[in-house]
């Protein structure tokens, strides 16, 4: 150590690149990173994490993330201070909303802000200060179904059942690849370690996937299905139950309605209607089926295959049928329900009953395509920035988003990004989206901020509740991303961009306690006295929450204070999932619905489609490990190593289609298409071609470096914008009808 180093400093924080949420070790010397480790005492991730981790060091360092206010003038985007970004949003903002109304605003969120508690937490005051029915998110992109299916049967978008894979006995993993994800809609961090203590006990992992993935790999079994047949698949298994007596509730009976119902419904799927569809052979169905019965822990988990489809919503609502009827809803070694926290729907109120899920309060203007908890499809934003009429968008606030990589037909929504009166962005790089914004807002490194899970302890696979607070400085001058937040809001509002965002803040926090509180609103102001922004909502949540500690009432219970405390000793256990129903349902009945009739009546658009013929070629995507955003394409650490930006394709399909291992080729859809280097991989199902998702880094304004020296193909510029779930507005991204052939050489 040098006479002028500072002593090394040990931080503990989680890691908010993924759903993982894994606890990490941080040394740091001189306000510089020296190393990244996993935290071996963490409660959740005991020491386990990715190469997407370490990278978080390229993160804070990247020079092309942006450490100011970018103004754009005269076609170019300039550097700018605090100041005139808020003026310039001030002066053309507001009047664009006098003129033109609410709803000509709209507003797209992404994903990295469900890591990032300032912008979970402060976007909704923003999005209800505007008022607008225009509000989009990548949850449309990937994960809408399961939210509308798990609200419908259970009361709340994030009552998920999660696999108790630390004591079943059988997992069946369908459309999902948790081994490069680490769970989706699923906190599982170390799947690998978990996957291999399971088959040790005598357990077995099955993978129902079009390819054979990283996950598939190490199973027991892996059975090819053709892509978007899941629903087939899943009905006919249910069929299977019902046709062989199999059907045995468990301690689940008492609370679920609706049996029969699904039993009429599902009595055409058989295995040899369902087999041709599936590509998979009726005695493999019947067999799968009759294994799941008869396995005392067992559980089936389906994930972003299954709900990136025309029948997301019906393929999710499967899989908890499938679960129910055979005994494994909240069971141990079966689902279960996580009990979070904090935050958590299903911990508060009236336990057993509740208000339920709605949809369609609202529809899309253009397409007519309905709200679902409380958003439209992303998918719809191109159409209404384009059409002309009442309510037309003519102003847009994106918040760490690039749906003009991660949307279907991008080229559309970046031309309409062009036509737009005035666009906002609150995001860290200067990427193929927010080029198009007149003002950007650069967030925070994650590093720079506290952290703490709002939605994921909702789905881990381990109760706990863990804090992290700032590992370095915040740059002087630089607001907190809820205080931006806060600042856009009281524009908004004609309060003007001068207003002090702590003050701002104390106004709405004693309101939101009056309201919630009542009477007893003083008290809380009272104890949370000190904290403001996502802490002072934190501490109200944890100590309201089902551990807390009610405000004293319970002086053993949680509270902020005590969180951030263990923190350096990993967090806090809180235990392994516990049956939970009928406490933690929210439906109006106060049963589990097995049978929606919004489900039922898509059920009978599947059977139409029973008999249809699969294309002769399709796409899917897929994700890596080290690329499951398209920013972290730009990040050294990950973008190293070989080229995963290929289009894996069957030798046989190659040779029908004439084109060549690791020479381009040319897919089409329609009039979209996309040149991709072709991988020659007996992985993947005859018919199906995988390109992976996020790439397409050759735009022009865009500032990402190392991104741009590979940019590789975008998936979706291939697939249809018109193209959703009818029942959720989802996306549309996998089991896409294509054709290819050999790219034209120059």
């Amino acid at each position: 150590m040098s006479e002028t180093s500072h002593p090394v400093q040990t931080h503990h924080r989680i890691c908010p690149l993924c759903e993982a949420c894994c606890g990490l070790e941080i040394k740091v010397q001189d306000q510089k990173v020296i190393s990244i480790r996993g935290h071996e005492a963490d409660v959740l991730s005991r020491g386990y994490i990715c190469p997407k981790a370490i990278a978080l060091k390229d993160l804070h360092e990247d020079p092309d993330r942006l450490r100011a206010p970018l103004i754009k003038r005269n076609g170019q985007h300039e550097p700018a201070t605090w100041e005139e970004a808020f003026a310039e949003i001030e002066k053309r903002l507001p009047p664009l909303m006098a003129t033109h109304g609410k709803h000509a605003v709209a507003m797209a969120v992404g994903n990295p802000s469900a890591h990032k508690i300032g912008l979970l937490t402060y976007f909704g005051k923003l999005a209800r200060a505007i008022g607008s029915r225009n509000v989009f998110s990548a949850s449309t992109l990937d994960q809408m179904p399961k939210q509308l299916a798990s609200g419908l049967m259970f009361g709340h978008w994030l009552s998920t059942a999660l696999p108790d894979i630390s004591r079943t006995d059988l997992l069946v993993v369908i459309g999902a690849n948790p081994l490069a994800s680490n769970g989706s809609m699923w906190t599982v961090p170390d799947f690998k370690g978990k996957a291999k203590a399971l088959q040790a006990r005598g357990g077995q992992l099955i993978v129902i996937d079009p390819r054979r993935t990283e996950t598939a790999a190490v199973a027991d079994a892996h059975h090819f299905i053709r892509p978007g047949a899941d629903v087939f698949l899943l009905a006919a298994m249910v069929q299977v139950l019902f046709a062989e007596n199999l059907v045995n509730l468990g301690r689940v009976a008492p609370w679920v309605q609706g049996v029969e119902e699904v039993r009429t419904a599902v009595a055409g799927f058989t295995p040899e209607a369902a087999a041709s569809r599936c590509g998979m052979p009726a005695d493999t169905i019947r067999a799968l089926a009759r294994q799941i019965a008869s396995t005392p822990k067992a559980a089936v988990y389906a994930r972003i295959g299954t709900c990136t489809q025309q029948y997301g919503t019906l393929a999710s609502w499967l899989v908890d049928v499938l679960n129910t009827l055979t005994g494994h809803l909240d069971m141990e070694g079966g689902m279960l329900f996580a009990k979070s926290a904090a935050f958590a729907s299903n911990t508060v109120g009236k336990p057993g009953v509740g208000k339920g899920v709605s949809t369609g309060r609202h529809h899309a203007r253009v397409s007519g395509a309905p709200e679902v908890y409380g958003e439209l499809p992303m998918t719809c934003m191109a159409e209404e920035i384009e059409t002309p009429g009442e309510g037309q968008v003519r102003a847009l606030i994106t918040v760490a988003t690039n749906p003009v990589l991660s949307s279907p037909d991008g080229p559309r929504l970046a031309k309409a990004l062009d036509s737009l009166d005035f666009m906002v962005s609150l995001d860290i790089y200067l990427n193929e989206t927010t080029r198009h914004a007149d003002v950007i807002l650069p967030g925070l490194s994650p590093l720079e901020d506290l952290h703490y899970d709002v939605a994921f302890p909702q789905l881990s696979w381990r109760n706990h509740a863990r804090y992290s607070a700032p590992v370095l400085p915040r740059p002087e001058g630089q607001p907190e991303e809820w205080q931006t937040l806060l600042k856009l809001t009281a524009i908004v509002q004609g309060q003007g961009a001068g207003q002090d965002a702590n003050l701002l803040d104390d106004q709405q926090f004693a309101d939101d306690a009056d309201r919630l509180f009542g009477p007893h609103a003083a008290a809380v102001i009272a104890a949370t006295n000190g904290l403001r922004g996502p802490q002072r909502g934190l501490d109200v949540a944890l100590r309201s929450g089902p551990y807390g500690d009610q405000f004293g009432l319970k002086p053993k219970g949680l509270n902020l204070q005590k969180v951030m405390a263990a923190s350096d000793s990993g967090g806090i256990d809180l235990g392994d999932l516990q049956p939970r129903i009928p406490e933690m349902l929210r439906t109006p009945s106060g049963k589990v619905e097995l049978a929606p009739p919004l489900l039922l009546q898509d059920l009978e658009r599947a059977a139409q489609d029973l008999q249809g013929l699969a294309p002769d070629l399709v796409i899917i995507g897929r994700r890596d490990v080290r690329t499951n955003n398209s920013w972290m394409h730009n990040l050294p650490t990950l973008a190293k190593g070989p080229f995963r930006c290929s289009a894996l394709v069957h030798p046989a399909d190659a040779a029908r289609h004439g084109v060549q291992d690791g020479a381009m080729a040319t897919l089409r859809n329609g009039h979209r298409s996309v040149q991709a280097q072709v991988q020659f991989s007996t992985d993947m199902m005859p018919g199906v071609v995988s390109l992976p998702h996020g790439w397409g880094h050759n735009l022009p304004g865009a500032q990402l470096r190392v991104a741009a020296e590979r940019p590789g193909a975008n998936i979706n510029a291939l697939l249809d914008d018109q193209l959703r779930d009818p029942l959720s507005g989802n996306a549309v991204l996998g089991g896409v009808a294509i054709t290819m052939e050999p790219a034209a050489t120059a």
